[in-house]
């Protein structure tokens, strides 16, 4: 039981130090949201990796915190088909700081990009900034980035 407390202990406290990052810091370089006069909102890019989870893990913990926000992130890019829908969906890839947890951040292109042809190659590192939203589907809310660009580091 003293394991357990000291575990959630941690994770709250991860949760709140996750706050002190770089908030507000513009991206630098072409078609990014700081060249629209957008401002980053959470820079995972600025966090050590164990932070970063800390924070993918709040944001897809309390995703409504989020709605609207600007926030900027890499890590290696991954793809999934899904029967149901019949449609790729896009991911960048985020791993605690041991590498035994993942967890995906999806985000969805802006314009009109074809599927391989246009995207990084499976577990390229990849760098991207957008703004998170939401969609229905299959009765189901989720969560994406809206991104314009796909660096590849």
């Amino acid at each position: 039981m003293k394991n357990y407390s000291f575990a959630v202990i941690t994770l709250c406290l991860l949760c709140l130090c996750a706050g002190c990052s770089q908030q507000g810091a513009a991206l630098a370089g072409n078609g990014d949201p700081a060249s629209a006069g957008a401002l980053i909102d959470v820079d995972l890019t600025a966090l050590s990796s164990t932070m970063v989870y800390a924070e993918v893990f709040n944001i897809t913990s309390n995703p409504g915190e989020y709605l609207g926000k600007t926030i900027k992130m890499s890590g290696p890019y991954a793809a999934a088909y899904y029967d149901l829908t019949g449609l790729y969906y896009h991911y960048v890839v985020i791993e605690d700081a041991t590498n035994c947890c993942q967890q995906g951040l999806e985000f969805i292109w802006n314009g009109d990009h074809d599927f391989p042809d246009d995207y990084p190659e499976p577990n390229a590192k990849v760098e991207i900034a957008g703004v998170f939203g939401q969609y229905e589907e299959l009765g189901k809310t989720y969560y994406y980035l809206a991104v314009d660009q796909i660096t590849v580091l």
